[in-house]
């Protein structure tokens, strides 16, 4: 599996998602700094929301080998700017999150609608807490091996 880093809104499920793919148990934990797993990288939301972090950002990619934009099936604003994804320079993926709190198919369409303008063209439609979609992103991640 590529490293993977995840960059997203505070509360979209980042650290759920990595939390999930490693087998850890699932527990909610704020995320204060980033972390490093052996095959990922969480990235504290703040990160995407303030713009002052985006050199942060952009240095912590440079230990990452795959991009993750996530985004949750609620959130209403558009977090990451027009092809964000390109400022990288790397692969990158669009996760949307907690699709088991989707309430219609407007809520997808819109996230789908936000990663595709921030540059990603694979979307994986995940709820890491439920395990629904987690088989289909494991084998994507598994597969994109150097």
């Amino acid at each position: 599996m590529k490293k993977i880093m995840f960059i997203g809104s505070i509360g979209c499920g980042k650290t759920t998602l990595c939390q999930r793919i490693i087998g850890d148990k699932l527990q909610y934990s704020k995320t204060q700094a980033v972390e490093f797993y052996p095959k990922m990288i969480d990235t504290p939301g703040e990160f995407i929301q303030h713009r002052r972090f985006y050199n942060a950002l952009q240095m912590m990619a440079v230990e990452a080998e795959m991009i993750a934009l996530v985004s949750n099936c609620q959130e209403e604003e558009q977090i990451f700017s027009p092809n964000f994804a390109q400022n990288f320079m790397k692969p990158s993926i669009g996760i949307i999150t907690k699709i088991d709190l989707c309430q219609d198919e407007d809520q997808l369409k819109n996230a789908e609608k936000r990663l595709r303008l921030a540059g990603v063209n694979k979307i994986f439609k995940v709820s890491a807490f439920k395990n629904y979609g987690m088989e289909e992103l494991r084998d994507y991640l598994n597969k994109e091996v150097n």
